[in-house]
């Protein structure tokens, strides 16, 4: 899995262009990394089996593919004792809190999108939290807007955020942008993250490493928390 799957997007230009203006330095991962698992539902990534719902915003594949590796990253964050939160992404069934993005999309009247305590809006149980992770309902692209993401991060003394799920043009994006607005080490992972669109999840991946983020392979991440689990255990 490269890290770098928009490379066959950029002509001769494009790369000298990257390396004259000194665009997608590496930040690197710190000591004190949070797995950030953003809106890995149902909604978004398709409904269980047998459901009579609808869900017009599912993922489909490129959601699935990931999940194996979501949970693997997971359960090493874990052992590492890097904090796991997820993100719920919910609205309320009479639209009264959607905000203005109700304007730039209708509210999907289904139980397989992300209406409150809809089929939906739970989070895909092949990813479930499990006991210590954290849970965060939103109703914004990041994770940081209107909820208490960055408080907890302090409080737990984090350099770092790594940032999975989808989609990747959507909250992924706005999640990662606003992790390096705060100046938290920020990095996407390529085979952990994923959008309805192959054209917008290529191009973000492409502006995230160029200006906000390292994206990088969950191979990468496993590998430094595997070091990090290493060093608490002292073995």
């Amino acid at each position: 899995m490269s890290a770098q799957p928009w490379r066959e997007l950029l002509d001769d230009a494009d790369r000298a262009l990257l390396e004259r203006a000194r665009f997608g330095r590496r930040v690197g991962l710190g000591s004190r990394p949070a797995l950030l698992v953003i809106d890995v539902q149902r909604y978004m990534v398709g409904p269980p089996p047998g459901s009579p719902h609808e869900y017009p915003s599912a993922c489909g594949e490129a959601a699935e593919r990931a999940l194996p590796r979501i949970a693997e990253l997971a359960r090493a964050a874990r052992a590492a004792g890097a904090p796991v939160v997820y993100t719920r992404n919910e609205f309320a069934r009479d639209g009264s809190d959607i905000g203005v993005y109700g304007r730039k999309r209708d509210l999907l009247s289904t139980e397989g999108w992300c209406l409150a305590g809809s089929e939906g809006a739970q989070i895909h149980p092949d990813v479930a939290p499990e006991p210590g992770d954290l849970v965060l309902p939103k109703r914004k692209p990041s994770a940081f807007f209107g909820t208490p993401l960055v408080g907890l991060l302090i409080d737990r003394g984090v350099d770092s955020v790594v940032v999975t799920g989808g989609s990747t043009a959507n909250c992924v994006r706005a999640t990662a942008v606003d992790a390096s607005s705060y100046d938290f080490r920020t990095a996407v992972v390529s085979d952990c993250v994923f959008d309805r669109f192959r054209l917008s999840h290529l191009a973000s991946l492409f502006d995230l490493d160029r200006q906000y983020a390292d994206v990088v392979t969950s191979d990468d991440v496993v590998a430094h928390l595997d070091s990090l689990a290493r060093d608490r255990s002292g073995t």
